[in-house]
């Protein structure tokens, strides 16, 4: 029934793994490739490459409204390594639905469990946290449902604790408001910039232990200067809303006719889901199957998360769900970004029906 489709008529819906760069970033690392002294030697050209360095890490700041320090970084998963293993904290406590780069960093971490609705269960949280001086790390925006934590209230129970939170905003940052929280991880591909930076935004220095290097001691590497002018820029051009409503609001006659055939829109289920990241499963079909034919007919979708969406096992964080395993198997992950047309994800509903009223 479908046949491959060339690539330039492709159709992408996978921007939780990674988003197009924005055309404003593209041009800033054009910019930044013409200031290729090291922003860390002391001579005429090294001091010009630092003040462009640090003009980019002020507007990073102011778009992100953040009144701490940032420490660039490779992405989110060396700034988890970063805050996971330097911070001067306690006992790690690590929300179950977790991406595999925090649980990575923190191997040894209690994994604090979730709700079936994707939310921290707060009453085993506020037992666990009778630490001294407990790190607590919580995804703001889940890259696998959408489900958003609240961490207005996770806060406060760290707080009251006398804990430190890391908030893992890759999938929120550019789209929400960061959280109040002490440290929070960004990762500049999500939101339009460039794949090979990231930052760790720290309230205040003294929460990590220095190891020397770059970035004031905190770091080790020459900073990528091209990139951090490119994710400011791609920070500055994210809008509100995030993308045009229209693209959001093509999902909702789906999601009936989803209901209405026996397959299961898991935002029906979450306690606060957002809206760029839709979990969906089809009746009858397996998730790597769906991907199969989507593929054919020129859809990028994804299941689960890109880290892990080659392994065989099942999705971690709907376990931490207690979902079924049926629903589990059979569920994809559409994602929607900044370049996302009403008409694409109105093709994808068009193939998600096709496949699902198959004989």
């Amino acid at each position: 029934m479908f046949r491959a489709c060339p690539i330039a008529e492709r159709i992408y819906l996978d921007h939780a793994a990674t988003t197009p760069i924005r055309p404003q970033a593209l041009a800033a690392l054009e910019e930044g490739w013409g200031l290729w002294a090291n922003p860390s030697s002391p001579h005429a050209e090294g001091r010009k490459a630092k003040a462009a360095l640090e003009d980019a890490r002020a507007r990073i700041a102011a778009a992100l409204g953040w009144e701490g320090e940032i420490i660039f970084t490779s992405g989110a998963s060396e700034a988890a390594q970063l805050a996971l293993g330097s911070a001067q904290a306690g006992a790690r406590l690590v929300a179950a639905t977790e991406h595999d780069a925090i649980l990575g960093a923190a191997p040894d971490a209690e994994r604090l469990p979730m709700r079936s609705d994707g939310a921290l269960d707060l009453e085993v949280l506020q037992e666990a946290i009778r630490r001294e001086r407990p790190l607590v790390a919580v995804q703001q925006i889940n890259s696998e449902t959408g489900q958003r934590q609240d961490l207005v209230t996770i806060a406060a129970i760290v707080r009251q604790a006398g804990g430190v939170l890391l908030a893992d905003c890759a999938q929120g940052a550019g789209k929400f408001a960061l959280p109040d929280c002490d440290m929070a991880i960004i990762s500049a591909h999500k939101f339009g910039g460039p794949v090979g930076i990231g930052a760790l935004l720290v309230k205040d220095y003294a929460l990590l232990k220095p190891s020397g290097g770059h970035e004031r001691g905190y770091r080790r590497g020459t900073e990528n200067l091209p990139a951090a002018l490119a994710m400011a820029a791609s920070l500055e051009a994210c809008d509100t809303p995030y993308c045009d409503p229209a693209v959001l609001k093509a999902f909702e006659a789906l999601a009936e006719d989803c209901r209405t055939m026996g397959g299961t829109w898991l935002a029906d289920r979450l306690a606060d889901p957002t809206p760029f990241i839709q979990a969906i499963a089809m009746p009858g079909m397996s998730g790597s199957a769906q991907l199969m034919r989507f593929d054919m007919a020129g859809i990028a979708v994804s299941q689960g998360s890109a880290c892990s969406s080659g392994s065989l096992k099942r999705s971690h964080v709907l376990e931490a769900m207690q979902l079924e395993p049926d629903i589990a198997d059979r569920t994809i992950r559409v994602s929607v970004g900044w370049s996302t047309t009403s008409a694409e994800v109105g093709r994808f509903c068009d193939v998600w029906r096709e496949l699902a009223q198959r004989d």
